[in-house]
C-alpha cells in the first residue's frame, strides 16, 4: 500500500470576512439593486464566514483582462506552491532531491510548463523527477491526485511521489457575468494550496511517524453530466459552468457508489471511523450526509473547512485531509474514506487505513 507520509495546507495571507468580500463583488460587478439582493442572499446562503484571496482585495478592479488575472496566478501561486511542497516535505522528513514523481493540478490558471516545473529547482528537485500536470479535474482532483499517487507507488514501491494542488479560485472572477452560476461561485470559492508526499511500501519502513496507508481507489465518470460543472474558456477568461443540480447527482449516484466500494473489500458504511470529503457546498454536503446516513459529528470538519476557507476547489479535500490527520488520530487498523466530485461530472473514492 501507498503510505501518506504528510499533508501540508497554505492559505494566501490575505484574509477578508465574507460580508466584506460580498460589499467589494456587488460594487465591482452588479449595477441592478435587484440583482445585489440575489447576491447578498447567495453568498449569506453559502454558510462561508471568512475566506483567504491571492491578492489584496482593492486589487482586483486591476485585474481587468484574462492576461493580467492569469500573470497573477503564476506570480502568487508559485509563491504558495513552494511553501506548500517546502512545508510538506518537512513535515515527513523527506528531502526534495528524493522526490521520484511530482503530480500537480490546477483549474484556475493557465501556465506552460507548468508551475512545478517553474519552482522545481528552487525547492530541489532533481532534474530527473516525473512530472505529471493535470489540468481539467477541478475539485475532485484532490482525490484524484491521491489515488494517481497510490496508482504510481504499487508500481515503484522504493519511490517517494508528491501531490500538489494551487488553486487561486479569486483569479476568475467574471465582472461581466451576472449568470446565477458566477453570483454562486463568487460567494463560495477561495484560493489556497496543499501538498501531499506519499511513499511506497519499501520506502515506508524507513519513516518514524506517517499517517494512514491508501488501500484502494474508485473513479465513477457520470454520463450526460458534462455541463453540470467547468468553465466555458471565453475572451475575458474562464467562464464558471454550474449546474444547480449538483446535488442531486450526489443525491443518485454516490451512496450506492460508496457501498459497492466498500463492498469490493468486505466493508459497509458503518465500519468507516473517518469522513474526509470535498466542502462543495451546503446542499452538496448535506447531500453526502443524508445519502450515507453520516452523523453531522462524520462531517463536521467539512463543515468547517467551508466556513473558515470557503471551497478551495482541488484543494479543499486536501485542507479537510489535514485537519483530520492533525486534530482526529485514529486507532491502527481505523478505516476511513475520501471523497470529491468535480468537473465530468464525476467523483473520486479513496480508502484509507490507518
Amino acid at each position: 500500500m501507498t503510505t501518506i507520509a504528510s499533508v501540508h495546507a497554505v492559505l494566501p495571507p490575505h484574509r477578508y470576512r465574507q460580508d466584506a468580500i460580498t460589499d467589494a463583488f456587488c460594487e465591482w460587478c452588479i449595477n441592478d439593486p435587484a440583482e445585489e439582493a440575489l447576491v447578498r442572499r447567495l453568498h449569506k446562503s453559502a454558510r462561508v464566514d471568512t475566506r483567504h484571496l491571492a491578492v489584496p482585495l482593492d486589487r482586483y478592479p486591476q485585474l481587468d483582462d484574462f492576461r493580467a488575472a492569469n500573470d497573477a496566478f503564476i506570480e502568487h501561486g508559485a509563491e504558495l506552491a513552494k511553501a506548500a511542497i517546502g512545508g510538506a516535505l518537512d513535515d515527513a522528513g523527506v528531502r526534495a532531491d528524493e522526490v521520484d514523481l511530482i503530480v500537480f493540478t490546477t483549474v484556475t490558471g493557465v501556465v506552460a510548463p507548468s508551475l512545478d516545473a517553474r519552482i522545481a529547482s528552487e525547492v530541489g528537485l532533481r532534474a530527473d523527477v516525473k512530472r505529471m500536470p493535470l489540468f481539467g479535474l477541478g475539485c475532485v482532483a484532490g482525490a484524484a491526485g491521491i489515488a494517481r499517487l497510490h496508482d504510481y507507488l504499487d508500481g515503484h514501491p522504493g519511490q517517494v511521489a508528491v501531490l500538489l494542488s494551487v488553486e487561486l479560485c479569486s483569479l476568475t472572477m467574471q465582472r461581466g457575468d451576472t449568470s446565477v452560476a458566477n453570483l454562486v461561485a463568487s460567494g463560495l470559492f477561495g484560493d489556497g494550496a496543499a501538498a501531499v508526499v506519499a511513499v511506497g511500501d519499501d520506502r515506508a519502513r524507513f519513516l518514524s511517524d506517517a499517517g494512514p496507508r491508501v488501500v484502494d481507489s474508485r473513479s465513477h465518470l457520470y454520463p450526460g453530466t458534462e455541463r453540470t460543472m467547468g468553465w466555458d474558456v471565453t475572451g475575458t477568461g474562464l467562464k464558471i459552468v454550474l449546474d444547480a443540480h449538483v446535488p442531486q447527482i450526489v443525491e443518485q449516484y454516490l451512496a450506492d457508489d460508496v457501498r459497492r466500494f466498500l463492498e469490493a473489500h468486505h466493508r459497509d458504511v458503518g465500519d468507516i471511523a473517518a469522513w474526509v470529503c470535498h466542502p462543495g457546498g451546503p446542499k452538496v454536503i448535506e447531500a453526502i450526509r443524508d445519502v450515507l446516513r453520516l452523523t453531522d459529528a462524520d462531517v463536521a470538519l467539512t463543515w468547517d473547512s467551508l466556513a473558515r476557507v470557503g471551497n478551495l476547489s482541488s484543494s479543499s479535500v486536501l485542507h479537510v485531509l489535514a485537519d483530520t490527520l492533525r486534530t482526529r488520530p485514529q486507532e491502527p487498523g481505523a478505516l476511513g474514506v475520501l471523497m470529491a466530485m468535480g468537473p465530468g461530472f464525476c467523483s473520486e473514492l479513496v480508502l484509507l487505513r490507518w
